[in-house]
């Protein structure tokens, strides 16, 4: 199994909760899978032949939390072109806001736009309808993590 590097961005604490659901999953599964705080980023960029899962919520109108920022500014403006990057996105948000997950749609595009490869579709939790939401990202990430 590839090494998965979980990444999150948070404001309160949710995404770094789930984030850290799902390393506690995938100790269950045995899988290499160091989990990034936020200020270990900076320099780092996911190797290609590694899964990078991002967990993270969104604030204001959509915007990625302050701690995350600085990382994907990097990845924006530094980063290679990265055709063999195979990543999934967890997004937390609250429709009833204008803008739903706008974080983790701004992760979507930098690394669709560097050329990397989605695992699967972008699991957008609903802080209205979804109470639980490391369980909903624990079964979204082993739909992945089965097919291995």
């Amino acid at each position: 199994m590839k090494n998965i590097n979980l990444v999150y961005g948070t404001m309160n604490g949710e995404a770094k909760f789930v984030a850290s659901e799902l390393s506690n999953y995938l100790t269950e599964k045995s899988a290499n899978h160091p989990l990034y705080e936020p200020i270990e980023l900076s320099g780092w960029t996911p190797p290609e032949n590694e899964l990078l899962i991002i967990v993270c919520s969104s604030t204001g109108y959509g915007d990625l939390p302050d701690e995350i920022y600085p990382w994907f500014l990097e990845l924006e403006t530094k980063a290679p072109y990265l055709p063999t990057l195979e990543y999934g996105l967890v997004g937390l948000g609250d429709s009833s806001y204008d803008i739903f997950c706008g974080a983790i749609v701004q992760f979507e595009t930098l690394l669709a736009d560097l050329g990397a490869t989605a695992i699967q579709p972008t699991l957008k939790l609903d802080a209205t309808e979804h109470y639980a939401p490391e369980r909903d990202a624990e079964k979204w990430l082993s739909d992945y993590v089965t097919s291995l």
